[in-house]
């Protein structure tokens, strides 16, 4: 396993080993894209980073995987997701990011208690998707930074708490 794969297990694993009912999100980018078209696939760089994102979730015992219905969202949540034996549910871009953002933290916060949820989405949406579930200091997402991972336990009482951390190979500054 790769540091950052590790670094990013390690956080997966300090947050579900807490006490208390809360849902766990982890939060991640869609990997490398080939291109800068509307809907592109995943590069080689996009592929090997959603390999790295199924390790390093893998001890996380996932209940649900979402994605955006793009192409490049999809191909990095699909190992994770076959590895959990799950199936991808599709987040819905309708409305634009404001209200995919709220539908978003609606349905992550709509799961069970022992729920344990990867969602994939974009550099502009995932900090926002983690302010949206009370995570008000998460750092914006440069549009070439790949590497992150947010863990969230949302407690029942509404609060939440977090870890960042980095997987796969590390991204190079913009």
């Amino acid at each position: 396993m790769k540091p950052n794969s590790i670094i990013a297990f390690a956080t997966v694993l300090t947050l579900l080993g807490q006490p208390a009912v809360a849902q766990t999100i982890i939060l991640a980018r869609h990997g490398e894209k080939v291109d800068a078209s509307a809907d592109p696939l995943l590069s080689e760089a996009g592929q090997a980073r959603a390999q790295a994102l199924a390790a390093a979730v893998v001890q996380a015992r996932l209940t649900h995987v979402f994605s955006t219905p793009l192409q490049r969202t999809r191909g990095t949540a699909a190992p994770a997701a076959q590895a959990a034996d799950l199936e991808i549910q599709t987040l819905s871009l309708d409305g634009g990011g404001a209200a995919h953002i709220a539908r978003t933290a609606s349905i992550l916060r709509a799961l069970g208690p022992d729920d344990t949820a990867l969602v994939v989405g974009h550099s502009n949406t995932i900090p926002e998707i983690a302010r949206a579930l009370g995570l008000t200091d998460t750092a914006a997402m440069s549009d070439c930074e790949y590497d992150r991972l947010i863990v969230v336990r949302l407690k029942a009482d509404g609060a939440a708490q977090a870890v960042t951390g980095r997987y796969g190979a590390p991204t190079q500054p913009c």
